[in-house]
């Protein structure tokens, strides 16, 4: 897979402090083929639209605040979905790491394939990223198509494959009531990840209809209008059923 010397970056953020460990720079690329009801970046499918920049004014960008970052701290590369542009993305993320800068890729995983030229790419990624941020949608995938449009085999794939090398990966799961919040997809998921070795942490993050408004800006239709943000018991029990026996955080 051929390299690109620009990507199409929606935006990038100075001080993530919930994207990785430490202060992160988080740089949000455009274009994702999912349309999750809950998004609150659905300005970022288009994959036509943001801006081009190289790898290196991201980084340049970047270290202009690494002071901040600390020991723990660097940059994570989010969406959108970073994967739909891979060849940039392991452009960026060499380059990252001989500026001696941590990584992070933040991914709903669904490009995932074991199919050439993708894989390698991904293998080559892997060497360069260390740490996975990966959002499990749904386990069940009938309910995952419904959810996001796109079914989850690829996906689970992808979190087998960085358990067979031992990538570090943080689990997401955003529990929205009457959607993905049952103590069945709860169980479930999480006996999904008991089989993996290399789920260093999983957060539980309550849904939230903050970015609603641009949904209703871009004119496309929000259908979880009805639908209220889980209660902290709610949040604290969801936890307790995706439980996988290591670190827990709830946000």
């Amino acid at each position: 897979m051929l390299l690109t010397e620009k990507g199409r970056i929606h935006s990038t953020e100075s001080f993530g402090s919930v994207d990785g460990p430490g202060v992160r720079f988080v740089i949000f690329f455009q274009g994702c083929a999912m349309r999750c009801r809950y998004c609150h970046n659905p300005d970022t499918w288009d994959a036509a639209g943001g801006q081009l920049l190289s790898a290196d004014e991201l980084l340049d960008t970047a270290e202009r605040y690494r002071s901040y970052w600390g020991k723990e701290g660097g940059i994570t590369v989010s969406g959108g979905e970073p994967l739909l542009q891979i060849g940039f993305l392991l452009e960026l993320l060499r380059k990252a790491k001989r500026r001696g800068i941590s990584t992070c890729v933040d991914t709903a995983g669904q490009p995932f394939t074991r199919k050439e030229p993708f894989f390698s790419a991904f293998r080559e990624l892997c060497d360069v990223t260390d740490l996975f941020l990966v959002d499990i949608k749904h386990i069940d995938g009938e309910a995952h198509i419904r959810l996001t449009g796109k079914p989850n085999g690829n996906i689970l794939e992808m979190l087998r494959y960085l358990s067979e090398i031992d990538k570090p990966v943080w689990i997401r799961h955003v529990l929205v009531p009457g959607v993905t919040d049952s103590e069945e997809n709860l169980r479930a998921t999480g006996a999904f990840l008991r089989t993996l070795g290399n789920v260093q942490k999983t957060e539980i993050l309550p849904y939230h209809a903050f970015g609603r408004y641009k949904w209703q800006k871009l004119g496309i239709p929000y259908t979880l209008d009805d639908v209220e943000p889980p209660s902290p018991e709610q949040v604290e029990l969801a936890a307790h059923w995706l439980t996988i026996g290591k670190e827990q955080v709830t946000t």
